[in-house]
């Protein structure tokens, strides 16, 4: 595992400091792959950082964005991850339509809509049988109970290492994610992390030792940097 914590002072500047590690990927994906893969997160903290990018001059061609989790609901739902991605920077810029993912969220079994986001994947990175893509840039958050994605505490997507794409729950409601083995082939992740509400599970995540059932972002262990605000940084002992 690589990661790299990162402790700032407000939203502001992790924002600021996402954005350049955002272009950095960008800049390395465009000159060594020819195209940019990034997956969105939803949540209040990634939104200024998106709105930050919808500024950027960049070569929107070969910008192709996914999403690593959605919630069950069409895009016009004001819960909808791609909606917010969309009015805060994709609506904004000149990306071809096709160069937009998005998580199917219509279909009756939320299972056929993982296995077509999966099957989407696997065209698009031209994948074989058991090989996982290789995303330039995931963007990640937690929540106070520790999921990342939509991957929950004590609940069946935390297991599933066969599949690019399953079914979350949150409660009684159903979420496209993808999977921890996914997130972690990625070149780079990226997790903003803000607020004293998220000091607990943070703590807990970053640990040395713990439980990824109960701290399901601990199933990354990929090369991953972590931005934190000083508020959400406050329960960490280092050293």
């Amino acid at each position: 595992m690589s990661r790299q914590l990162e402790i700032l002072t407000d939203r502001a500047a992790i924002i600021d400091r996402a954005l350049s590690i955002c272009l950095d990927a960008y800049k390395w994906a465009i000159s060594t792959e020819g195209k940019f893969t990034l997956a969105a997160a939803g949540g209040s903290t990634p939104k200024p950082l998106y709105e930050a990018l919808a500024k950027q001059p960049l070569d929107w061609e070969k910008v192709h964005v996914f999403w690593g989790d959605e919630r069950y609901v069409p895009v016009t739902d004001p819960q909808s991850n791609e909606g917010m991605t969309r009015k805060a920077w994709l609506d904004l810029v000149a990306i071809p339509p096709e160069n937009i993912h998005p998580v199917p969220t219509i279909d009756p079994d939320p299972k056929e809509s993982a296995g077509k986001y999966e099957a989407h994947l696997q065209e698009f990175f031209g994948l074989g049988s058991g090989e996982f893509p290789k995303f330039s840039l995931i963007l990640l958050g937690i929540g106070d109970d520790g999921h990342t994605a939509s991957l929950f505490p004590h609940t069946e997507a935390l297991h599933v290492s066969d599949r690019l794409v399953t079914v979350g729950q949150k409660d009684s409601q159903p979420r496209i994610t993808f999977t921890a083995p996914l997130i972690n082939q990625a070149r780079q992740i990226l997790f903003m992390v803000d607020g004293a509400a998220k000091a607990k599970a943070l703590r807990e995540i970053v640990a040395e030792t713990g439980d990824s059932n109960l701290y399901p972002a601990r199933l990354v262990q990929g090369n991953a940097i972590w931005l934190v605000d000083q508020k959400a940084a406050s329960e960490i002992r280092e050293g």
